[in-house]
């Protein structure tokens, strides 16, 4: 016998479907809750199979984001073969039915059946260092976004209120420069006090800096609200706006800030970022999302799988005589990988001064930049060249990652 069992994985709950042998059906399919007690009759149900069969299952599942974490890690702690299915290979399978039918049972059923159709790899597990650097690598990229999208409306805010105010300060997200803003965000506040009075809160709020700084800037702030157009703020609710999102800003920033602390010292015990941050053109940023997305090399006996993983390779297509020719890639991998490695390449193959004191300017990355050379002699568009370029680049990643050694540039 060659039993199996299929989970069909949703929010909280997961519908299972058992089969002893190929095409013999165990039992009615049913569904448990992904509490302690749903999980542990699901074992119970496990082990009645093993006991019938005298072979432990495999439990076979579909990736479902974030919902299916309680599961696999119940059934890893109790030493379970996991295969983890992507989601296209098991839609392939359900659409290979004349029959158009979704249910949950009836994809607790496909599932088993891949089984015995496929030959599937059993889930490997990540290592927590990893897991976690991954975690908060992609936790930091998503307040981001947030405080990005933040930025904007509260730019929208201010050209309403106050839009001379940029360009008091150098940066207008400065701790310093929305502490201020904070404090005076119209003219009318600002015409209230005067130039002492300004320069005395902004040393307040910016001790490490000089007196005479913070004398230079309430000058600049005096100017600027002497040409702000609106002497006169019309709408309170713009005020409340402004306040609001500056204390977001501010939040955000102190997030973020933990947020990378976290992430510095965390990455800087693996010695797969010291090996990634040595090939010219990639920072502490890019190395740690690459570690992070591709987890342990292991995972991958081949470079063409890591290629595949980050969705660089390209798509083919081929019916009878005729051939394809405009072949994009299948993006069908990690986004935030790809991502990252388009950013890398971009970096390494930018021109740079070699020294300051000189004018000789020279790529960040010799080798790099000679391959995107002769892609765009060879008249690729510059985005195909880029993505040449960051195939050529992860197989360097993958060599690197398996010999464990660091990158030698052309010098």
């Amino acid at each position: 016998m060659n039993p199996v069992v299929g989970l069909d994985v949703a929010k909280g709950e997961s519908q299972v479907q058992a089969f002893l042998d190929k095409k013999k059906p165990y039992k009615r399919s049913f569904k448990v809750a992904h509490t302690i007690e749903g999980l542990e009759s699901l074992h119970q149900y496990l082990r009645e199979i093993e006991n019938v069969t005298g072979i432990r299952p495999p439990v076979v599942l579909e990736s479902t984001g974030h919902y299916h974490t309680p599961v696999v890690q119940y059934f890893e702690e109790r030493g379970y073969l996991l295969i983890i299915v992507n989601p296209l290979i098991s839609y392939r399978a359900k659409s290979s039915s004349l029959r158009k039918v979704k249910t949950d049972l009836i994809d607790a059923r496909h599932l088993c059946e891949l089984y015995y159709k496929e030959d599937l790899e059993p889930y490997k597990k990540r290592g927590i260092q990893l897991l976690n650097l991954r975690n908060l690598s992609r936790q930091h990229a998503n307040i981001t976004g947030i405080y990005v999208q933040t930025k904007l409306q509260f730019q929208a805010v201010l050209d309403q209120v106050f839009p001379e105010y940029r360009g008091v300060f150098g940066d207008l997200y400065s701790v310093v420069s929305l502490l201020t803003l904070l404090e005076f965000p119209t003219s009318e506040d600002i015409s209230a006090v005067d130039e002492e009075t300004v320069a005395n809160r902004i040393n307040e709020l910016c001790p490490s800096r000089s007196r005479k700084w913070a004398n230079t800037k309430a000058e600049k702030l005096m100017a600027a609200s002497a040409r702000n157009p609106f002497q006169r703020t019309l709408y309170q609710s713009h005020i409340l706006s402004l306040e609001m999102y500056i204390k977001m800003l501010l939040e955000y920033q102190k997030h973020l800030s933990k947020f990378e602390e976290e992430i510095n010292a965390l990455a800087k015990e693996m010695e797969e970022y010291r090996i990634i941050q040595s090939i010219p053109g990639i920072g502490e940023k890019i190395a740690t999302t690459i570690i992070s997305e591709i987890g342990e090399i292991d995972r991958f006996n081949h470079p063409k799988k890591l290629v595949a993983f980050a969705g660089i390779d390209p798509s083919i297509f081929e019916s009878g005589k005729f051939k394809g020719s405009v072949n994009r890639i299948t993006k069908r991998g990690s986004g935030r990988l790809r991502h990252a490695l388009y950013m890398a390449v971009r970096c390494a193959i930018r021109d740079c001064r070699k020294k300051k004191t000189t004018d000789e300017i020279i790529p960040r990355n010799k080798r790099l930049r000679e391959f995107y050379d002769k892609k765009r002699e060879e008249g690729k568009p510059f985005k195909v060249a880029v993505i040449a370029c960051a195939n050529k680049l992860l197989q360097w990643i993958y060599a690197l990652l398996q010999n464990n050694s660091t990158f030698q540039d052309l010098t």
